[in-house]
């Protein structure tokens, strides 16, 4: 992108790997991707096109299970990916050197720094970039398998030792990435713990993954798992306050980490690519160029973050909601981190959200009901449990009964989160009869609201009500449905 927007530069590529070789399996390109990459580089993004795996849809593999058909995304193995964008640099004049590099390897008038989430460079300047990592409790596992999944499938495998949860898509005629979660409990107890200490570095961790084929043979179907130095890790989130320091720039994953249940890391790398190259077009200077690039990418970059956390901490909770009925669990996780609300996703899949109202109101309601926001806005929040509206307004004998649980609580499944919990068993031991979450604010703060209700109802049993602003009723209908809140008052 660089060389082709200033073609009087002279750009090298340092590759510490050589041809074809790789981390991972498969990636996923979003439509929106995609289209950015039509706009900026429509030669790669057509080859990358005609080689993807294009248009899986996605299954819940949960009782009778939910299907949706494909749609406007692809797949395509990161070798293949690699292949295709090394082959364009090269055809546009970049020379590209298989090397292992240090800053103080290089003099250039600009360093970009796209050496992933365990960056050299970013460690090396730290303060300078006022980097921050944090590591998840669970653990994960990145294989493949050898056959096209039909699907993008999700579905948890029951073992004696707890719950694994695969989110497995094809990404070619013979290829599919298989990636498995648990958490460290779980872990442990199958001693995968173990295994892990004895694989060699660079090895792959063959015990976890005939464990693994073992607990998934009936998404497998007798096939093996493939591994390419796969062993378990911690997903981590980083965060840094500047992007770049003088001439060293930092882009995707050395920059920004966001969780892969949002299919996001090589999207952003491939769209900060974009706004760099842009942007050094756009300004007189490095410098100016380089701010330019950080201003226009960290707002979006860090609002997808956040849509990136609700989707992950959803993820790691999964084994959690197995007793909804499919259409909810699937309504859930659609609206899981805000960006889909229940309404686009029965725009979408009206027959879903149909099913979902139906078995939270006990009463059938059509597709067309269902795609109808105002429609379904009536269907789920007026239905009634014995006593109390599902929606309340000025309701003085539920305002009796409510225990107000008024609070900030930024992480719900963290450690604020336990503190809520502790508090609420409290009350209810006293003789609360429910739990009522008041608040005010933003879109965001009445979200987290609801997540904070989902881990009161799983953790204590209690039956948890919550308050949002009247403008907010497709979130409202999206809790209810997806069985983050038992009540809803608007305010």
């Amino acid at each position: 992108m660089i060389k082709l927007a200033c073609p009087s530069w002279e750009v090298t590529v340092y590759e510490q790997n050589a041809d074809g070789r790789t981390f991972g399996f498969g990636v996923g390109l979003t439509p929106s991707t995609l289209q950015s990459l039509d706009e900026a580089d429509p030669d790669s993004a057509a080859d990358i096109r005609r080689a993807g795996h294009a248009g899986h849809g996605m299954e819940m593999r949960v009782g009778a299970g939910v299907r949706l058909p494909g749609g406007g995304n692809i797949a395509i193995g990161r070798a293949v990916l690699l292949t295709i964008l090394r082959t364009h640099a090269v055809r546009a004049g970049v020379r590209m050197v298989t090397a292992h590099v240090d800053l103080p390897d290089l003099e250039a008038d600009l360093i970009v720094a796209a050496d992933g989430v365990r960056s050299g460079v970013r460690e090396k300047l730290a303060p300078e970039f006022r980097a921050q990592v944090e590591l998840d409790d669970a653990l994960y596992l990145w294989a493949a398998t050898d056959f096209a999944l039909d699907h993008a499938t999700f579905a948890p495998a029951h073992t004696p030792h707890g719950v694994f949860v695969v989110h497995a898509y094809p990404y070619g005629p013979d290829r599919s990435t298989f990636l498995v979660e648990t958490d460290e409990a779980t872990w442990r107890r199958a001693a995968l713990d173990v295994a892990d200490a004895h694989t060699e570095e660079g090895s792959s961790d063959e015990r976890s993954l005939e464990y693994l084929a073992d607990a998934f043979s009936d998404v497998l179907l007798g096939h093996r798992l493939l591994g390419n130095r796969t062993r378990w890790q911690r997903f981590a989130t980083v965060r840094c306050g500047r992007w770049y320091h003088n001439n060293v720039a930092l882009l995707g994953d050395a920059a920004h980490t966001a969780h892969y249940s949002i299919g996001s890391g090589t999207k952003l790398a491939l769209e900060d690519a974009i706004a760099l190259a842009r942007a050094l077009v756009g300004e007189a200077s490095i410098a100016a160029a380089l701010e330019r690039y950080e201003a226009l990418r960290r707002p979006w970059v860090e609002r997808f973050q956040t849509i990136a956390a609700r989707s992950h901490v959803w993820w790691k909770n999964f084994p959690r909601r197995l007793d909804l009925t499919p259409a909810r669990l699937m309504t859930s996780y659609m609206t899981r981190a805000g960006n889909v609300t229940v309404d686009r996703f029965a725009e979408w899949h009206p027959d879903v959200v149909a099913d979902a109202a139906a078995a939270f109101g006990g009463e059938e309601i059509s597709a067309e009901t269902a795609a109808d926001p105002v429609h379904l806005a009536n269907a789920v929040l007026g239905s009634s449990i014995p006593g109390i509206g599902r929606r309340v307004v000025d309701c003085e004998d539920v305002t009796a009964l409510a225990v107000p649980l008024a609070e900030s609580v930024t992480d719900p499944w963290g450690p604020e989160g336990v503190h809520v919990v502790a508090r609420a068993r409290g009350l209810l031991e006293a003789g609360a009869r429910m739990l009522w979450l008041t608040g005010d604010g933003d879109r965001p703060a009445a979200l987290s609201r609801c997540d904070l209700a989902e881990r009161l109802r799983l953790d204590t049993g209690a039956i948890v009500g919550v308050d949002l602003p009247a403008s907010l009723a497709a979130d409202a209908v999206g809790a209810l449905l997806g069985a983050r809140a038992d009540l809803v008052r608007f305010r």
